[in-house]
């Protein structure tokens, strides 16, 4: 069985590989995917690359090396202030609509949670960063989703939030040698039964076992022009991990091909299906394809790479495998 250091390796690597993976295909429709490339079953871009998904990750698992288990929200807000807000701004100009209305409020002087006050506090923005608190937390799926709730108390709420509690909470038990079934479970525990992060995810899994077209269909709010919400996002990935019963290529593969947010629906399904099976099962031409982290997004994260991450969260965790 793979170890606690591979495990870390494999979910945030397999994050990034799914993010640039996923990054072509962002905001397509499956029919738009086909008519460019037919299926893809590989990198599309000459010059293939994370986006925000890898860079706030980078972010998020820096913050929680530097605070660990006593990571408080005041924490979190200095930390983008001091990495994000009061710096000058990537070409990417700070990501996605969560952030960029964060960074608005921050940069006003709001505090957390009022920073989280705007039009998108329901996104995927905390779902892409939350896999560093499942490597932390391995095998503490309750620890992991508690975290990921103080980091997204600054930009997220509700279903926000409640995306990267069940990203995080995901993680934590895939870290622990679970089952994809169990890993499933161990999301649902973290979040109202009756959200609507909840219902979407038993929903695509419900459905998993008939491919990605029925995970889409079981999700997707036809004509809805936002790709970005966590209940979506977040059922797609766990649909698509599913679908590939832990499987790292058939998982991030089917998520990137379902379209909509697709960087950031492969990275977090490359994230579990990475702390499942390790990094050993990330086919070695994508993960050679990853490198430090370029800044496009945060120029403050420029020259990180993941696997950096994975190792800083790792090594005092080291622990005995949870039989599966």
């Amino acid at each position: 069985m793979a170890s606690i250091r591979e495990r870390a390796r494999g979910a945030l690597l397999g994050l990034a590989v799914g993010d640039a993976l996923g990054a072509p295909a962002e905001n397509l429709r499956p029919s738009e995917i086909r008519a460019r490339w037919g299926r893809i079953t590989g990198f599309v871009a000459d010059n293939p690359s994370g986006t925000d998904d890898t860079e706030y990750a980078i972010f998020s698992g820096l913050l929680l090396s530097r605070h660990g288990s006593a990571l408080a929200p005041a924490a979190v807000e200095a930390a983008w202030h001091e990495w994000i807000a009061d710096r000058e701004e990537g070409p990417f100009r700070g990501a996605g609509f969560s952030e960029r209305g964060t960074l608005e409020n921050l940069r006003r002087g709001l505090a957390a949670p009022i920073s989280a006050q705007h039009r998108h506090a329901w996104s995927d923005g905390l779902a892409m960063r939350a896999a560093p608190y499942g490597v932390f937390a391995a095998g503490r799926p309750a620890e992991a989703a508690r975290l990921a709730a103080i980091d997204g108390s600054v930009s997220h709420d509700g279903e926000g939030i409640y995306g990267g509690q069940a990203v995080a909470a995901g993680v934590a038990a895939a870290m622990a040698g679970a089952p994809p079934t169990a890993v499933v479970a161990a999301a649902l525990a973290v979040v109202p039964d009756d959200s609507w992060t909840a219902r979407s995810l038993r929903r695509a899994v419900a459905v998993a076992h008939r491919g990605e077209r029925a995970v889409r269909s079981a999700v997707v709010i036809g004509g809805y022009p936002w790709t970005d919400l966590a209940p979506e996002a977040v059922a797609l990935a766990f649909g698509a991990y599913a679908a590939a019963d832990g499987d790292f290529r058939q998982a991030v593969l089917t998520a990137v091909n379902m379209g909509r947010d697709a960087d950031t629906t492969a990275a977090v399904a490359g994230a579990l299906a990475g702390a499942t099976q390790g990094a050993a099962a990330i086919p070695a031409d994508w993960a050679a394809a990853i490198g430090p982290a370029r800044g496009s997004c945060l120029p403050a994260m420029a020259g990180h790479h993941v696997l950096e991450i994975a190792d800083l969260l790792s090594p005092e965790h080291e622990q005995a495998e949870v039989p599966s």
